[in-house]
């Protein structure tokens, strides 16, 4: 199968360009966070648990209440969360806006609207939750620096929400692409990520 299956993308992955305004959290040496929702949390999960920089990746729901935020409540796509991961970066070693570059170049597509492939509802939704300011303004010029390149074939549909609340998924869910490789959906939906991230961004990948 083509590294160009199933993208609008109009140019390589290696070849969707790097915000043009990305500036440094404001704290020096302290941890910080991203939390992004792709389509379902397995792949976007997987993907960056391979990235250099990145200290943890944890599956969850983003964007409702935490009465039903819950793998069985949040699938019926009528609870306003979306399946999302937040993600534990090191800003000496990646920023928010390399978090980004990967998210749009090989995370997943955010030109479908609610849904990714197969998976279809608004808790599959391509969203950008972001904790500030700065992480608003890096998401908002980011979108329109590849709309204004013509990076997609199609309009990019994501969402910037202010992120109010993170709930961890199920134990189960975490890690799962790693745990379960032989799995038909992780087979069919997050290994061809994984693929993309391995061929065009070798040099981002953590040491093994």
């Amino acid at each position: 199968m083509s590294l160009f299956a199933r993208t609008s993308l109009t140019v390589s992955p290696k070849d969707v360009p790097a915000p043009d305004y990305d500036p440094s959290p404001g704290a020096a040496g302290a941890p910080s966070l991203a939390v992004l929702a792709g389509g379902c949390f397995w792949c976007v999960e997987a993907v960056y648990r391979e990235l250099a920089g990145v200290k943890q990746v944890v599956s969850g729901y983003s964007g409702g209440s935490a009465e039903t935020a819950d793998y069985k409540t949040v699938c019926t796509g009528e609870t306003e969360h979306a399946e999302v991961v937040q993600i534990t970066y090191d800003p000496s070693q990646t920023s928010f806006g390399e978090i980004l570059r990967i998210f749009f170049a090989v995370a997943h597509d955010p030109t479908q609207l609610n849904r990714q492939g197969n998976d279809m509802g608004t808790q599959y939704r391509s969203a950008i939750f972001y904790a500030d300011d700065r992480q608003r303004e890096v998401a908002q010029r980011y979108i329109a620096q590849l709309t204004d390149a013509g990076i997609f074939s199609r309009k990019i549909v994501t969402r910037l929400e202010p992120l109010e609340q993170f709930f961890e998924a199920e134990a189960y869910h975490q890690n799962y692409a790693a745990l379960n490789p032989g799995e038909g959906y992780i087979q069919a939906a997050a290994l061809p990520k994984l693929e993309k991230l391995r061929a065009y961004f070798g040099e981002r990948l953590r040491e093994s």
